[in-house]
């Protein structure tokens, strides 16, 4: 027998030897107080003393019957605690093994008790509810992991592809430029995909915190705007912007910056050549709302419910241009800051997306 068992062996003895000292002690105790009040009851209604042999006798019968009722004691108290304790008890431990194994399925069943609040219940109900979070969790690591190696896979193969070809003898000078700055723009893109993945599990994981500060909303999203000059020149789309001043809102500039970035890369990008950007802020009651609108190919409305998605891309002919991160980390930031996004879109009209932020209104309001 193992160090282990026979430890657990002694301890089990020791508790045993406890609860029969408890018994007996605690039913002597309330044996004896009746025998006493009984005798000095007989004693003086009747007036006739026992005989000490008869006390001698009485007191063996009464310590047996002491010994007998703490052993049925015992015994209904051991089978009471086998069936109220040790079955629950076992039973979580043994779901909890299971979940220790990677089977998050694994859920306890409730104990039939008159009082559904049972002690017992309360621990079972938050277990299969811990059972059920972790469950989701490693299906969301999963799915993250499925869908990050699989864009890691895809720029890998690309500079892999162009490289073996810069390889070739007698390669002209043209194709070796075009060969070499394909893996540029693989790798630029490759590592535009990590910092999104590291920004996005920052996010998730409460690493970033809010630095929260009153600033002018409209000259931000002019800022952001005008970095997509460039963009918006090459493909000569059309920008058109009715802006309302003096807009504040209380929050962190930085983490909206990245919300108006992502937005306005997502017009530029799905807007065909020629096309128009609109972007709006208005003020309703206690927000500041903003609209970004393109005139790009639009979005189902079955790609609309999973837009804002890790690694979802509706439109599979523009993913080259994305990772599909962008709108999981406009969404997160918009839930750390309190505010909300939507889109309504139409295919072959383009897309509205809409964000709402509580807007910090001055004295004169």
């Amino acid at each position: 027998m193992t160090p282990g068992k026979e430890r657990g062996r002694a301890v089990r003895l020791l508790f045993l030897l406890r609860r029969c000292t408890v018994f007996f002690a605690l039913i002597a105790c309330i044996v004896t107080v009746c025998m006493i009040l009984f005798l000095n009851l007989m004693e003086k209604n009747t007036g006739i003393e026992l005989e000490e042999d008869g006390i001698k006798q009485a007191a063996v019968i009464t310590f047996a019957n002491v010994v007998l009722i703490t052993v049925i004691c015992v015994a209904v108290d051991g089978i009471r605690r086998k069936i109220m304790i040790g079955r629950p008890v076992r039973r979580i431990i043994n779901a909890a093994e299971k979940i220790m194994k990677g089977d998050f399925s694994v859920r306890v069943q409730p104990v039939l008790t008159p009082d559904d609040r049972d002690g017992f219940n309360i621990i079972i109900e938050y277990f299969n509810r811990m059972a059920e979070e972790l469950s989701g969790l490693e299906t969301l690591r999963t799915d993250f992991i499925a869908n990050v190696s699989h864009e890691l896979k895809t720029p890998l193969a690309v500079v892999q592809n162009y490289g073996t070809m810069l390889q070739q003898p007698g390669l002209t000078e043209e194709k070796r430029i075009e060969y070499a700055k394909a893996i540029i723009d693989t790798s630029r893109k490759l590592a535009d995909l990590i910092t999104n993945i590291l920004k996005l599990n920052k996010l998730e994981n409460q690493q970033i915190y809010p630095e929260n500060h009153i600033y002018n909303l409209g000259e931000q999203l002019c800022e952001c705007l005008l970095d997509f000059e460039s963009v918006w020149e090459q493909k000569k789309i059309e920008i058109f912007t009715d802006i309302e001043e003096e807009v504040f809102i209380e929050t962190d500039a930085e983490l909206m910056s990245l919300v108006w970035r992502n937005l306005f890369s997502n017009a530029m990008k799905f807007t065909e050549p020629e096309g128009s950007v609109y972007v709006t802020l208005r003020s309703e009651n206690d927000f500041a709302v903003v609209e970004v609108k393109d005139t790009g190919c639009g979005i189902s409305p079955e790609t609309g419910k999973h837009i804002f998605e890790k690694f979802y891309q509706g439109d599979t002919s523009h993913s080259t241009q994305g990772n599909g991160l962008g709108l999981a980390l406009v969404k997160r930031v918009m839930d750390i800051v309190g505010g909300d996004i939507s889109v309504s879109s139409e295919i072959k009209k383009g897309s509205t997306f809409t964000v709402r932020i509580r807007r910090k209104k001055d004295e004169t309001d």
